[in-house]
């Protein structure tokens, strides 16, 4: 058991009976909670929808948001704690393996809601629609999720840029403008080349929009945009997985908002581009 259901269960004896009903349901389905509204576990615990947040203010958490957090990070670090060296210590078989792996990442993907703030996700949108040029930059395991926004805003038909090499961005970036957009993606948002080159864009007049861990790391706190994922590994680990599904997620939302908005003008040119992509293929 994580320790946050571990303290629900000490506080069972001391919460209200109204209370003692969500903490009996967490309990029961910790993994169905992360996805759901205050409206939605009052109705499936059966009480009123201000008695969540009493809930949650009664185990010490100030918020139903900050609670799902909380509830995700225990759930994919303590109980399905895949990305670290404890996986030598268990004897799982490869079909189990797939199964955690399945679990993981749909639970870091359905935490992503409760991570990412509404009115920020908007801005960014906004941004992007209006940008002349975007540079998507990340390292390690955020270099995929930098690498696919790279590859869905160029079929925009945006002026983009990828690159792995530092050097090569510092070269890059003294052309950006007030109109130009810098992605960073850093699970950790303190890699130093992602901060150095994020500053470099800032103080030419770009735009930095951070897809990043919900701490206040000096990502967060220096970009214009914060884009939040939920914290659901350690920075110790074996590779990026579920992190690198609630980044990708991130993107995929940007694009699809983004193509909303301007699908019209760019669909003869996705029509094309399949068309050629058909005919290669016969």
């Amino acid at each position: 058991m994580s320790s946050l259901l571990l303290r629900i269960e000490q506080h069972l004896s001391r919460l209200s009976e109204a209370e003692r009903k969500i903490g009996e349901y967490i309990l029961k389905q910790p993994e169905m909670v992360p996805n759901m509204t205050t409206k939605d576990l009052s109705k499936n615990s059966g009480v009123g929808e201000s008695t969540v947040i009493r809930f949650c203010k009664s185990i010490g958490i100030g918020s139903f948001k900050s609670f799902k957090l909380e509830l995700v990070k225990d759930i994919t670090l303590t109980d399905m704690n895949l990305t670290d060296f404890n996986i030598l210590h268990k004897k799982d078989e490869p079909y189990d393996l797939f199964q955690k792996v399945t679990y993981v990442n749909k639970a870091a993907i359905e935490a992503t809601p409760a991570s990412l703030d509404r009115k920020e996700f908007e801005k960014a949108v906004d941004v992007l629609a209006n940008a002349n040029k975007l540079v998507f930059y990340g390292v390690g395991g955020s270099a995929t999720a930098a690498l696919d926004g790279y590859y869905k805003f160029t079929k925009l038909g945006y002026q983009c840029v990828n690159q792995h090499d530092f050097h090569y961005l510092l070269s890059a970036i003294p052309y950006l403008n007030s109109e130009s957009v810098f992605i960073a993606v850093s699970m950790s948002g303190k890699t130093k080349d992602v901060l150095e080159l994020s500053r470099f864009a800032k103080s030419k007049g770009a735009t930095v929009i951070a897809i990043t861990n919900i701490d206040k790391s000096p990502l967060y706190k220096e970009a214009d945009i914060i884009l939040c994922t939920p914290k659901v590994e350690h920075d110790y680990r074996i590779g990026s997985i579920p992190s690198r599904m609630t980044q990708l997620t991130i993107i995929d939302a940007l694009y699809l908002s983004v193509f909303h908005s301007k699908g019209e003008s760019v669909i003869n040119q996705y029509r094309e581009a399949r068309d050629e992509v058909v005919r290669l293929r016969r």
